[in-house]
């Protein structure tokens, strides 16, 4: 069985090499990256994995589209050793805001960020409450 550990002081480093690669082969960017789970709030164990999330957003003509309501909304990534990275579009994580949805309000308060575009946390919650 392949080793599953990866040294805390490299994690951040492959986490944001990960994050790089899947901006490039998706064509998106990364609004905002976080750690998500056990190794966020600090309990995690020896064997704990990085559980990733992100909210990104695509090139303008792909919203364009006529079958927006039929196009994949996340990126979802096979579980590689200890990484488990996974995100959403912004326009399903508004939607999501909407309903309250727990896991994006953890997301948003995640102790742990990777990366985050200038004022994010605060700018999407404004995006859907503000009238």
């Amino acid at each position: 069985m392949p080793e599953r550990r990866i040294e805390p002081d490299a994690a951040g480093a492959i986490i944001l090499e990960r994050l790089a690669a899947i901006e490039q082969t998706e064509a998106v960017r990364i609004l905002y990256a976080c750690e998500s789970g056990s190794r966020a709030w600090g309990f995690a164990s020896p064997d704990s994995d990085y559980d990733v999330r992100f909210i990104y957003v695509r090139l303008r003509d792909w919203y364009l589209s006529i079958d927006l309501a039929h196009r994949r909304d996340v990126i979802e990534r096979p579980i590689e050793g200890v990484l488990d990275i996974n995100g959403w579009d912004l326009r399903k994580a508004l939607q999501l805001m909407r309903k309250s949805n727990p896991p994006l309000f953890e997301w948003l308060h995640s102790p742990r960020v990777y990366r985050a575009q200038a004022g994010f946390r605060n700018g999407p919650a404004k995006a859907v409450w503000t009238d």
